[in-house]
């Protein structure tokens, strides 16, 4: 029995076993394996990526401009190089006629007119015409604590000048006692110019250095293009400036371009003090010395000078200037010595008539009116320029 259960089970196992293979799929062929492409190592251990390489088109190259055509040569003769320089100079004269009982501006006259006369030699007025043009001016006041009559003089004279400004003025502010001070520079703006005139309140010193002030300040002009003005409101008088008169008077004279006009003050005041007999004779020759120099000072540059007693006259004075400085005639003329040697020329200006001999003016009425000429009185001639 125990046999017949082994041999039944072993015949089981036989028949499941032939079953099984006759059910198993038989394994595929064999293929050769494709081939892997081969990465190339860089020495560093990292692949090398080729992306292949990148063809440009060719540029077209570009023809250059066919060449200028040479310059001709020009020889001289005998190879010789020559210059050539014409410098002819010309003067310029501002000049105003003014008619010395309202000073009133004389217009209407011509080149025959004038007759210019340089180093006693006439010269012929080539051109002529009249300018009406906006100013550049200094008001150069002097501001010490000398009297308080001064002072106030200076002051209602100063602002008389600043109601005569126009807006397209330019005018700058200078004060001076021992030294010269800017109270503002060149400007059109009124505003700045009233707020500079009304600083003026506490003077320092009693020193009038008016020397020193006035020859800084024409050096600082001397950089100042075109025509230029001083107003020069002072009692004239200098106590301890360090220039003499004649260095003043040798640098108005090599500054060109510039008129002064001066208006004295302390006028009512000296001549109150001079009829109760409290001006000694020292005094009163130091004054009339200071109304020379403020006269020259203006003559010299064909400017005025005013010596006012009372206030109410500043209007008419003010009025008088702007009408002369405004309204000038222009001259032009070529002098006979065009010599650049720096020489100081002397120049005198009159008013002849169509037959040469001097202009005679009348009013309406045929009463003679008698006139001004004021203009510089020279001016000094270039330097030779290697």
């Amino acid at each position: 029995m125990r046999k017949r259960l082994i041999l039944g089970l072993a015949m089981m196992v036989a028949v499941l076993s032939a079953q099984g293979q006759s059910t198993k799929p038989a394994p595929p062929a064999p293929t050769s394996p494709a081939p892997v492409p081969t990465v190339p190592q860089t020495d560093e251990g990292g692949p090398v990526i080729d992306n292949g390489s990148i063809v440009l088109p060719k540029k077209k190259e570009e023809t250059p401009p066919p060449p200028a055509p040479a310059e001709e040569k020009v020889k001289n003769p005998g190879e010789e190089v020559f210059s050539m320089r014409v410098d002819v100079p010309i003067v310029n004269l501002d000049v105003s006629v003014l008619l010395d009982r309202t000073h009133a501006f004389v217009p209407g006259l011509k080149a025959d007119n004038f007759l210019v006369v340089e180093d006693g030699i006439e010269q012929e007025v080539q051109t002529i015409r009249t300018a009406r043009t906006p100013i550049t001016a200094v008001m150069l006041l002097e501001f010490a604590s000398n009297s308080y009559a001064f002072i106030q003089d200076m002051q209602n004279a100063s602002a008389s000048f600043f109601h005569s400004l126009q807006p397209d003025d330019y005018v700058a502010v200078e004060t001076y006692d021992m030294r010269m001070h800017v109270l503002t520079d060149f400007t059109n703006n009124k505003d700045t110019i009233r707020q500079a005139l009304q600083s003026l309140t506490m003077p320092g010193f009693r020193e009038t250095n008016e020397f020193d002030a006035l020859y800084e300040t024409l050096d600082r002009l001397s950089r100042v293009e075109g025509r230029k003005y001083i107003i020069l409101i002072s009692n004239g008088r200098d106590t301890m400036s360090r220039l003499t008169l004649d260095q003043m008077m040798a640098k108005i004279k090599a500054t060109p371009n510039v008129t002064i006009y001066t208006i004295s003050t302390g006028g009512l005041a000296r001549e109150l003090s001079d009829a109760r007999g409290q001006m000694g004779g020292s005094t009163r020759m130091n004054y009339l010395q200071a109304d020379n120099q403020m006269r020259t000072f203006a003559q010299m540059t064909g400017g005025a000078s005013y010596q006012p007693l009372f206030q109410g006259e500043l209007p008419d004075i003010f009025s008088q200037i702007n009408e002369s400085i405004r309204t000038q005639y222009v001259l032009t003329y070529k002098p006979t010595n065009n010599k650049n040697d720096g020489t100081f020329r002397k120049v005198k200006i009159y008013l002849v008539d169509n037959e040469g001999k001097p202009l005679k003016m009348q009013d309406e009425k045929g009463k003679p009116l008698k006139y001004s000429i004021i203009a510089r009185d020279g001016y000094r001639a270039k330097l030779p320029v290697e």
